[in-house]
């Protein structure tokens, strides 16, 4: 079993690997099985708190340094970031954060930086009031984002983008899905309370409940028995906005991890859904899903840009496109994106999911719909790759969304993670529905 002090040396340890180009949604499980079921959330708690605000504690550390860290020793630099983090945005004890912090580095192996950390740690604890100053001088300090992110959401929500950067660096709410087969939400909201679990529900998303703080899964009413499930109240906009009727045949393209797929069949057990993603171990997340709410759809491995390797035959009444994005609109849920995307990505993304529009689009049928959705701010993903998919095709025509949620760009609406003033709490996201005309 691992020591106490080794949470910090695993937490240094992700922030490592995810400067390195892996995910930590792909690093934390295997390191947090190096640690007691205890010390679990500790690890995930410092491995999401330093990325959410890598950038300032970054900025913090050249600040305190007269000279960066070599490269080699980037465990090191991440492990004095944990420390920062912990220093001045939770509320484990100065001395306990300090000291287990340069406790870790014996655990890594590099006793020789214990006066380094220690040094560094307690000489940000007397210099906050310059660190704070430094928050005000700089926008990647201050907003804890790099600079081209910030120029790229300045420049595309000028009005917003200071309550989208600061929305991206609070943690986000745990919100339920109803599964409207077993219980109504007014139901389940009342089971929640008896059991002291605090909730309320959404005024845009019917089957939607946001927890007052986070809940272990195991711990909610009926779980097991599939009355509900973790989805983010945007999210679940998805299959309210499609009008499926009873015998309609649904195509989920890039589907994983299903629940997406799942709300629809809840919503309408009369239909047929074809499940699609090219990623086969996603693919299992989605089969295990419909089995746990006792749902039936056919799961379908393949590339969405390749519809004849395959594309049963059968034409769909809707469609139901959640492109790959970005993801800049879930940075709160994933802050390891400040890292891991780059400007160059937008366009190449935007590139992709103009082919898989221009791939799926005949296999709508006359009068069908479709509905474009990603959980990206970035207009080139949303409201322009509509405009130019529109504009490129003659059987294509917008449809208006009913609703006071979301900033209507006119070519869909846009939503903003923990929208104030927009009537959601939700994540970021952007939905575009429109119809095949019947006539060419």
């Amino acid at each position: 079993m691992a020591k106490q002090s080794s949470v910090r040396q695993l937490a240094a340890r992700a922030i490592t690997r995810v400067t390195l180009g892996e995910s930590l949604s792909s690093v934390l499980p295997n390191l947090q099985e190096k640690l007691s079921k205890k010390d679990q959330p500790l690890l995930a708690e410092l491995s999401y708190g330093t990325l959410r605000y890598y950038h300032r504690l970054d900025a913090w550390l050249k600040f305190l340094t007269e000279k960066p860290l070599k490269e080699k020793e980037q465990d090191i630099h991440n492990l004095i970031l944990v420390g920062l983090y912990q220093l001045f945005y939770t509320r484990i004890p100065p001395h306990a954060a300090i000291g287990e912090t340069v406790q870790a580095t014996r655990s890594m192996g590099k006793a020789w930086a214990r006066g380094l950390v220690n040094g560094i740690l307690r000489n940000a604890q007397r210099r906050f009031k310059e660190l704070s100053e430094l928050e005000e001088r700089s926008p990647v300090c201050g907003f804890s984002h790099p600079k081209w992110l910030i120029n790229a959401i300045k420049r595309a929500w000028p009005e917003d983008y200071q309550s989208i950067l600061s929305a991206n660096n609070q943690p986000p709410p745990m919100t339920l899905r109803v599964n409207e087969q077993k219980i109504q939400p007014s139901r389940y909201l009342k089971k929640l309370l008896d059991e002291c679990i605090q909730a309320r529900q959404s005024q845009v998303a019917p089957q939607a409940i946001t927890l007052n703080k986070p809940t272990a899964v195991d711990k909610l009413p009926m779980f097991r028995d599939g009355a509900a499930s973790v989805q983010d109240e945007s999210a679940q906009l998805a299959a309210t906005l499609i009008r499926a009727k009873p015998g309609d045949h649904i195509l989920d393209a890039c589907c994983a991890p299903g629940g997406k797929t799942c709300h629809l069949l809840e919503l309408n057990k009369e239909i047929t859904v074809d499940a699609l993603d090219t990623d086969s171990v996603r693919l299992e997340r989605v089969g295990e899903n419909l089995q746990r709410l006792g749902l039936t759809a056919n799961v379908l491995c393949g590339d969405a840009t390749e519809p004849q390797t395959w594309f049963p035959g059968k034409p769909y009444n809707h469609i139901l496109l959640d492109a790959p994005c970005s993801a800049t609109g879930v940075i709160r849920r994933h802050p390891d994106i400040k890292l891991l995307r780059k400007a160059e990505d937008i366009e190449a993304l935007a590139q992709l999911q103009q082919k898989i529009l221009q791939a799926i689009w005949p296999l709508l049928k006359p009068g069908g719909t479709l509905l474009y959705a990603t959980c990206s701010i970035m207009p080139q993903e949303n409201h322009r790759q509509i405009e130019h998919f529109l504009c490129a095709t003659p059987d294509a025509k917008l449809l208006p969304i009913e609703g006071q949620w979301g900033h209507d760009t006119g070519f869909g609406k846009q939503l903003f993670p923990g929208a104030s003033g927009h009537l959601t709490i939700g994540d970021g996201f952007f939905y575009s529905l429109m119809t095949k005309t019947e006539n060419q």
